[in-house]
């Protein structure tokens, strides 16, 4: 897939860099080409925390809680 990101230099050198469809997905590098490969890096790891968080919601949607009352047999 592919994502758009927009690198800005910095004035004390380097530049920041983030993705536009994925908001928290920033990072920066000493050079474009290290800014660039952190800012998959950084992608990858905000996905991956999103995909977590959605299967906590789906799991947790997915129970339910009741109470059930109990007999004596005997």
């Amino acid at each position: 897939m592919k994502y758009t990101v927009v690198l800005e230099p910095q004035e004390e050198g380097g530049f920041t860099v983030q993705c536009v469809e994925i908001p928290g997905a920033i990072s920066q590098g000493e050079t474009r080409e290290e800014a660039l490969a952190n800012i998959k890096e950084a992608i990858e790891l905000v996905l991956d925390v999103q995909r977590e968080k959605l299967y906590r919601k789906t799991s947790t949607a997915r129970r339910e809680i009741s109470k059930v009352d109990v007999v004596d047999v005997i």
